[in-house]
């Protein structure tokens, strides 16, 4: 079990910045382990799924939970993108981000990384996964920079 906290505290380390791993996942989380290959693909706090271990590259996808506590407990962390407030809306119920709306982004943003979505508040919007690098982000004028997966208002 030990192991297994080091493992992924090391991942989100890497993937979010240093020392976010301790913060991101406490003792308590747990862990739901792949059918097939025996690995960690779920990691749970209190019951809730905060992350996904992807099998493709072996970082994480991040829960709208996970995102809120690496805004409002971790703000050295790496991997945000801010947006003009007048698209809050649009992005929290699960649009895509254009890169002409993108007022911020990190400088380690690749292509294909996992973002956290903020405003301009510093509001959480929604995670989702960068289709463009921060060079292109920044260059672009038009087209999707970041393709949503979750956003904090869920359509009913």
């Amino acid at each position: 079990m030990e192991n297994q906290l080091d493992k992924i505290r090391g991942i989100a380390d890497y993937q979010f910045g240093k020392n976010v791993g301790e913060k991101l996942f406490p003792e308590n989380v747990t862990f739901e382990l792949s059918k097939r290959t025996g690995r960690i693909r779920f990691i749970n706090l209190n019951g809730e799924r905060i992350a996904t271990l992807r099998p493709t590259d072996g970082l994480f996808s991040l829960s709208i939970k996970a995102a809120k506590h690496l805004v409002e407990n971790i703000p050295t962390a790496k991997g945000f993108v801010m947006l003009q407030n007048t698209v809050s809306k649009y992005i929290a119920e699960g649009g895509d981000a254009f890169a002409v709306h993108i007022v911020q982004v990190d400088d380690e943003i690749h292509a294909k990384d996992e973002v956290v979505i903020i405003d301009e508040d510093r509001q959480l919007l929604a995670v989702g996964r960068a289709i463009l690098s921060a060079p292109e982000i920044r260059a672009f004028k038009t087209g999707v920079a970041v393709k949503v997966r979750h956003g904090t208002i869920s359509k009913i």
